[in-house]
């Protein structure tokens, strides 16, 4: 009988609902359960909280206890003296747990341990996998600062980086247009997320309603998308435009009101748990994002036969849709092209159905099953 492979992940939490803990979560589940890998979860972040998504009893976790995300509370300059102590603990928690674990390849999340992952010399192979674009990575641009300032920062920060990922047995990162951009590297490899979306029921594409989902935020561009919806309604005032997310939507909603937007053509609605059931009483979904690591959501869509219609934004749209076959791309940020194209599906209901049919089919290549067989073949072509 071969001998299980050992994997440990090392990422801050898994109580938030995040979509970094949703793929780790799912991931972990399916390497234990499906495939029978020995997993452990390294964990430094508010040890009494529950996780948010259901882990298999098979999964392993143990909580470091560093609480790196409660010096946010703290000044400036005492945040800078708290997170090099706090690294210090980590890395030396971090070595300890790794000699007694042994695990055959541990795996950075690429937050804090990345400093120094590659320094401890448990036995096991090193990797990283991104869960965002290398173009909106670190930026720094929520940093009230100069913009020459912010620049220069995220220059010599991603000069580190690298640095400390060249030394990786494999890099992983999520789409095929961020995986050309990490020219500096010889090490990088592209998987895509995961999707696990439970398909209640498929859109026949018939309804006169546009979705869109995703945290009311700078990323997701729905001041972008209202715009545009607004072109939209003036041809065709019976389609509704429903969006759905968490966070504050009191700009959004303010912008829609300036706009002139009847709530009977344009809802900003809350988070919901029903995203299945919405979807498939959807037509078109549409994905207006700034940027994105991946764009799950875009794959969720389409597992229920609504074509979407989304942005180029870096990175995850260009991987996923076919343009003209299962979806429609869009130049990224420009609202007269995005209502435009939302015009052309709404006006062609039989290309609309097609689209959903030949979306359906072709997201499958994103399924669970067939994502995790090439991690499988990463881990073991690593051991090996």
């Amino acid at each position: 009988m071969n001998k299980k492979i050992k994997i440990a992940y090392c990422t801050p939490s898994l109580y938030a609902s995040g979509g970094m803990q949703r793929v780790l979560t799912l991931k972990a589940n399916y390497l234990a359960d499906v495939l029978g890998y020995d997993v452990h979860i390294i964990l430094t972040e508010e040890k009494e909280l529950p996780f948010y998504y259901p882990l298999s009893p098979l999964v392993k976790t143990t909580n470091l206890d560093i609480n790196f995300d409660r010096m946010h509370s703290a000044g400036p300059v005492k945040r800078i003296f708290k997170f090099f102590s706090y690294q210090r603990l980590y890395k030396k928690r971090l070595a300890k747990v790794l000699h007694e674990l042994r695990p055959d390849i541990t795996v950075s999340t690429l937050r804090r341990e990345i400093n120094f992952i590659n320094d401890i010399k448990d036995g096991s192979r090193k990797v990283g996998e991104i869960h965002f674009a290398r173009d909106n990575y670190r930026n720094f641009n929520d940093i009230k600062v100069p913009a020459f300032v912010r620049r220069a920062a995220a220059r010599l920060w991603m000069k580190q980086l690298i640095g400390k990922l060249r030394p990786l047995d494999r890099f992983v990162v999520l789409s095929n247009e961020d995986l050309v951009k990490w020219v500096e590297l010889d090490n990088v490899v592209c998987i895509h997320n995961p999707s696990t979306f439970h398909v209640e029921a498929v859109s026949d594409t018939s309804s006169h309603i546009v979705m869109a989902l995703g945290r009311y935020t700078y990323q997701k561009g729905f001041d972008l998308l209202l715009p545009a919806w607004k072109k939209v309604t003036k041809i065709y005032p019976d389609w509704m435009l429903r969006i759905y997310g968490d966070g504050d939507r009191t700009a959004y909603q303010a912008q829609a009101d300036s706009l002139g937007l009847d709530p009977r053509t344009c809802q900003l609605n809350g988070t919901t748990t029903e995203v299945p059931r919405l979807l498939a009483e959807s037509s078109i979904f549409v994905l207006s994002s700034r940027y994105e690591g991946f764009g799950m959501v875009l794959t969720e869509a389409m597992a229920c036969g609504v074509p979407p219609v989304s942005f180029t934004c870096p990175s995850g749209p260009r991987d996923i849709i076919t343009d003209r076959v299962d979806g429609l791309l869009v130049p990224n940020g420009n609202i007269d092209e995005l209502a435009r194209q939302l015009c052309c599906l709404i006006e062609n209901p039989a290309e609309r159905k097609q689209m959903g049919q030949r979306a359906q089919e072709n997201v499958r290549k994103f399924y669970i099953e067939n994502i995790m067989q090439k991690w499988d073949q990463l881990f073991k072509e690593i051991v090996s």
